[in-house]
């Protein structure tokens, strides 16, 4: 199969460390990658490309990946979306796959799960009940996660709805999501 042949797949990450490994790393598995660290460079890559698959970080430099889904899927309505994201919670699951993502991964994830997501013919989305309750932590995560999609992304706005000093509500968000 030549490079022309190969399936198109644009990486989308702010962290460059992160772009180039998965970027390299799927190049080596057959296909033509594309990398893109901001939305604009994105755009362009998938207006000049036309990627079959697109892994999409859900926090580009401190702006939604969710607003690129449907300009993404303009581009090629046929093309499949993965979020990636190390933030995971249910409302923003919910909203990837609303606005036409086809999968949604929590980091870390490898190759493999990515392209096992990727070429999935179905959504999988654990909604089976816990027998535990989830911990007030990990509720007051999926409450701040779900406020934040609401207000698109918007750190200020989200801190006003949830009366909390904005520099408090950045700090819970640089953490890690609570495990349930």
């Amino acid at each position: 199969m030549s490079s022309q042949d190969a399936p198109h797949i644009l990486v989308i990450d702010d962290d460059p460390v992160f772009n180039r490994v998965l970027t390299r790393a799927l190049g080596q598995r057959g296909f033509t990658v594309f990398g893109a660290a901001d939305p604009e460079s994105a755009l362009g890559l998938a207006r000049e490309h036309e990627p079959e698959y697109v892994v999409l970080d859900l926090n580009i430099a401190g702006s939604s990946g969710l607003r690129l889904i449907e300009p993404l899927l303009a581009v090629n309505p046929d093309c499949r979306i993965l979020v990636l994201t190390g933030y995971a919670s249910i409302a923003t699951t919910v909203d990837a796959i609303k606005l036409g993502a086809t999968q949604y991964l929590a980091k870390p994830a490898d190759v493999d799960a990515i392209l096992k997501a990727l070429s999935a013919t179905e959504v999988v989305i654990d909604d089976t009940p816990s027998a535990a309750p989830m911990s007030v932590d990990r509720l007051e995560w999926e409450h701040i996660q779900r406020v934040l999609s609401e207000n698109d992304g918007n750190i200020s706005a989200t801190a006003r709805a949830l009366k909390m000093h904005r520099r408090t509500l950045q700090r819970k968000l640089a953490k890690r999501p609570v495990k349930e």
